[in-house]
C-alpha cells in the first residue's frame, strides 16, 4: 500500500552534527570578540602598544614552535637510536599541545594569546592531554567496528542509487605468483 507521498530518487541527506553546527557559529564569535578586545586595549593603550602585542605573541609563539619542534625530533632520534620502535621517548608527550601554543600565540588576537600561554603551563597541558584521551577513548569504542583498522577493513562503495557493494581489490601481481602453483584463472571481465 503506499501513502502517496512521492518518492526521491536521491538518498536522504546526513544530518549534521551538533560539532558541525555550532563550530562555525564559535568560530565567528571568537572573532568577533577577538577584535572588540583588540578596539579597547587600542582605545586604552594605543594603537602602537597593539602592535607592540601583536609582534611579540608572533615572535614567542614561532620560539616556543620551534623548541617544541626540536623537542620532538631530538626524541624521535634518541628513541631510533636506541633500537625500541615500541618504547616511550623521554621527556616527550607534550609537543603537540607545546606546538598548539605556540600557533595561538602566534595568530593576531589577545584571547588566543591568553589560551596560547595557559597551554603553555605543565598541569594545563596535563589536564587537557587526559581530556582529549579519554575523548579518544570513548569515541573509539563507541564506534561499531572497533577501531581503525577494522574500519578500513569494512569499505565499502557506494553507488550512485544508494546500494552498496562489498568487495575485495583483487591485484595481477598476486595472481601471478599464484599462477605457478595453481590452475589458470580466466580473465577478469566488467
Amino acid at each position: 500500500m503506499t501513502t502517496g507521498a512521492p518518492t526521491s530518487p536521491y538518498p536522504a541527506r546526513p544530518r549534521r552534527s551538533r560539532l558541525g553546527t555550532f563550530l562555525p557559529l564559535g568560530v565567528a564569535a571568537w572573532l568577533v570578540l577577538e577584535i572588540w578586545l583588540l578596539t579597547v586595549v587600542a582605545d586604552a593603550a594605543g594603537g602602537f602598544a597593539v602592535f607592540l602585542l601583536l609582534v611579540a605573541g608572533f615572535v614567542l609563539g614561532s620560539v616556543v614552535i620551534r623548541r617544541a619542534g626540536r623537542r620532538a625530533f631530538r626524541n624521535l632520534s634518541e628513541t631510533l637510536r636506541a633500537g625500541s620502535p615500541g618504547a616511550e621517548p623521554t621527556g616527550g608527550g607534550g609537543n603537540g599541545l607545546t606546538m598548539l601554543a605556540g600557533l595561538l600565540l602566534m595568530l593576531p588576537g589577545l584571547i588566543s594569546d591568553a589560551v596560547g600561554l595557559l597551554l603553555l603551563l605543565p598541569p594545563v597541558q596535563k589536564t587537557v592531554r587526559g581530556y582529549t584521551e579519554r575523548t579518544i577513548d570513548r569515541k573509539l569504542r563507541a564506534t561499531p567496528y572497533g577501531s581503525f583498522g577494522d574500519a578500513f577493513q569494512q569499505a565499502r562503495i557506494h553507488r550512485p542509487d544508494g546500494k552498496v557493494v562489498q568487495g575485495e581489490v583483487v591485484r595481477d601481481d598476486a595472481r601471478d605468483s599464484d599462477e605457478s602453483s595453481q590452475e589458470p584463472r580466466p580473465p577478469l571481465t566488467r
